[in-house]
């Protein structure tokens, strides 16, 4: 088997570029286009389904259609990964489902902002839910099998942390290019647009740009040059019970459950942190963001050295106390803090910039190691079962955080009461995910992976 060079490394990454932009759309502005704060209705937003907690007084339309559709994403992950670890295409396991989901992947996402009657009824919650189930589908037929070319590209730690590095940097560029489309769709307000077409042609132009990324990897990439895995025979159920036995593995999931459900329900508010907390024009929600990754890109100077060093399950546990420290600032920041509000904005970049970092390679490549031990100990190869279980926890995590944010937004709206208890219960996420971190036996996983190699 070959190793990757630099150039196929990067090769691989610009796949993530492309799903990342989508991805990174969706989290940002899905809630924002169908749940618009006040000053987004006042600068030209409509309602296009209902609004408010108005299932059992509770939940939000918006927030039952996203979790739903994360909770079939959800099911359907073992699916895919069952169907991706079994495939014997003579292209190989992965890159098939590439190929032929990249494209319906950009297609549907575009279908998701353009709810068909321009106001609010029944036939746009329909819609919405449709397209956000169908979404999330072609999303998982994408991300599954390419995350598994993780476990298989890389053989040494040193290649695995150098991809996990290289994917890292294009999901953050991808995420960041995401907080460009109120720029984009602002230029199409100013020459006359009126804002709802503007951000739906934003999304179309993002989308064909994100299709394109998302297709070099899959006919650039030649996959049997570089992975010998013969198809697992095992079933969906019986694979997927084989990856849950996996201590580990089960320790791991957990953490990354609580993780996602804090992150993305920062994520999710950050446009709303920004507009009704700090009080500035959606457009800062660009600068914020570019100034997290741009000081995480320093970081990741370092990551690697820091991961060889002190391991990748103590940066974890750092990253998990810094964002705990940064979404509970976000909490109390405002102008009646007494603070100058661009220092705020400030602040909250330097202390989430450090944990991004981390998060952006170590969680990767330790689900790497995780695979790689658990296929010396049972001669399987089941990376695929292990990043779509993964995903899954992901995904669950993610749902439950847009249940949650968007029924905790909705609390004192006007005031931004909800979006500080967004934050607040983010920071609590990151401080109990911290606690679990602490019980992954790292050192026994590398142990397995070591002893082969000697």
């Amino acid at each position: 088997m070959k190793s990757l060079t630099k150039g196929k490394m990067w090769i691989y990454a610009i796949g993530q570029l492309g799903w990342s932009i989508i991805s990174g759309l969706i989290a940002s502005w899905l809630v924002y286009f169908y749940q618009p704060d006040f000053k987004a209705k006042s600068e030209g937003m409509i309602s296009l389904i209902p609004e408010g907690r108005v299932i059992f007084g509770v939940l939000t339309i918006i927030g039952l259609i996203t979790f739903a559709g994360r909770i079939f994403d959800a099911i359907t992950d073992p699916l895919v990964g069952s169907w991706s670890d079994k495939c014997k295409s003579k292209l190989g396991r992965r890159i098939p489902f590439m190929r032929y989901s990249a494209i319906p992947l950009g297609l549907i996402f575009v279908l998701v902002f353009c709810a068909p009657v321009n106001h609010v009824s029944p036939i746009n919650t329909i819609w919405l839910f449709v397209f956000v189930a169908a979404y999330y589908f072609a999303i998982t037929c994408y991300c599954t099998p390419y995350t598994s070319l993780l476990a298989e590209l890389g053989h040494t730690q040193d290649e695995k942390m150098k991809l996990s590095t290289c994917i890292s940097l294009t999901f953050i560029v991808g995420t960041t290019i995401g907080y460009v489309a109120p720029y984009i769709w602002g230029g199409l307000i100013g020459g006359g647009m009126s804002r709802i077409p503007a951000m739906r042609i934003t999304f179309v132009i993002l989308s064909v740009i994100a299709t394109i990324f998302m297709l070099i990897p899959a006919f650039f990439l030649n996959e049997k040059d570089y992975c010998d895995f013969q198809p697992s025979e095992s079933t969906m159920l019986s694979s997927l019970g084989k990856t849950f036995k996996n201590k580990e593995f089960r320790v791991f999931v957990v953490q990354d459950i609580i993780y996602f459900l804090g992150l993305t329900m920062f994520q999710t508010g950050l446009p709303f942190f920004v507009t009704s907390l700090l009080e500035f024009d959606e457009t800062m929600s660009f600068p914020m963001f570019a100034g997290l990754t741009a000081l995480s890109l320093v970081y990741y100077l370092f990551i690697t050295k820091l991961a060889a060093k002190f391991g990748k399950k103590k940066l974890l546990v750092v990253a998990f106390i810094g964002f705990f420290i940064c979404f509970g600032f976000t909490a109390i920041c405002g102008p009646k803090l007494g603070m100058n509000i661009y220092l705020q904005a400030i602040l909250i970049v330097v202390l989430g910039s450090f944990p991004m970092a981390i998060f952006g390679i170590c969680p990767q490549a330790i689900v790497a190691d995780i695979a790689q031990a658990d296929e010396i100990v049972t001669g399987e190869s089941r990376s695929g079962m292990f990043y779509a279980a993964r995903t899954f926890a992901m995904k669950f995590g993610q749902s439950a955080a847009m249940l949650l944010f968007t029924s905790l937004a909705t609390i004192g709206a006007s005031t931004g009461k909800g979006y500080r208890l967004v934050a607040l219960v983010a920071s609590i996420c990151c401080l109990l995910g911290g606690i679990f971190m602490t019980l992954f036996n790292e050192k026994k996983v590398l142990n397995i992976i070591n002893s082969k190699n000697e």
